[in-house]
């Protein structure tokens, strides 16, 4: 680099190595964005209560559990419990049914009657993020000031090494993390039946509106219900990641963040 220039910045000589090809049309729609993707080669994390080989669900790729030793350490190793309560097979099933081809990894930090803590939900994300998962999906969060400064730096590493963080936004009105992070891609719910649509929100720390009202959810051992959250709302989002990761593997995640805003359902363009 040229002394002359400060710090990451371009030098003359990078120039041609920097130009990105012409990707964006003039004007983007869903067809360009994921027209025809069914999610193939992306791995998708749920970082939840695990994960069952479901009929709805498919195929897990890989089942870890985040545990506290007798040494009092954090270990992650293999799991083979599966789903202890029900919500990872929800939020497993909606990214399944947007995104069938699409390969689902289950990271387990909650255990048996939702039992968890910010220390474990931290070493699952930098699980996660040790894996290099194409989208992290997140429908739980932290409302202890002990691990924001730990949960930002890791969503900030997220954002930086192209993983997409999909963060569900608390369901009351409370201060919590990563979801308020502008590192993730955060969610609230919307009550409308479609699975496709989505909303753009103009006041932030929300950034988009999923489908979480009344939703048809795989749970415990084969069982169906129907629930509301915005941890259902946040998959929703996370399947379509899929799709556009699927057919855009190099869009980073603010294009990626971009794009959803843009093709949002409130978008003037696209009513």
């Amino acid at each position: 680099m040229s002394e002359d220039l400060p710090a990451w910045s371009l030098p003359a000589e990078a120039l041609a190595d920097s130009r990105l090809a012409p990707d964006w049309p003039a004007g983007v729609t869903r067809e360009w964005a994921f027209g025809g993707s069914t999610g193939a080669g992306v791995r998708v994390c749920v970082i939840d209560s695990g994960v069952d080989a479901d009929p709805r669900i498919g195929a897990v790729q890989s089942a870890v559990v985040v545990e506290r030793g007798e040494d009092g350490v954090l270990h992650v190793e293999p799991d083979d419990r599966g789903d202890l309560c029900g919500h990872g097979n929800a939020c497993a099933g909606i990214i399944r049914a947007l995104a069938p081809e699409c390969e689902i990894h289950s990271v387990r930090v909650l255990g048996a009657g939702f039992s968890g803590n910010g220390a474990l939900l931290v070493e699952g994300l930098r699980h996660a993020l040790r894996e290099r998962y194409d989208v992290v999906n997140l429908s739980l969060s932290t409302a202890s000031e002990e691990w924001r400064a730990g949960l930002h730096e890791l969503t900030d590493k997220g954002f930086f090494q192209r993983s997409l963080i999909v963060a569900s936004a608390h369901n009351m009105p409370v201060e919590s993390f990563p979801w308020q992070f502008a590192s993730v891609i955060s969610v609230g719910s919307h009550d409308q039946p479609d699975a496709m649509t989505w909303y753009a929100n103009p006041e932030p720390p929300v950034d988009l509106f999923g489908r979480g009202v009344d939703v048809e959810v795989a749970w415990l051992a084969g069982e169906t219900i129907t629930a509301t959250g915005n941890s259902f709302a946040a998959p929703h989002i996370s399947g379509i990641c899929a799709l556009i990761r699927s057919k855009h593997p190099t869009l980073a995640p603010a294009g990626v963040k971009h794009l959803l805003m843009l093709l949002a359902d409130n978008v003037e363009e696209n009513d």
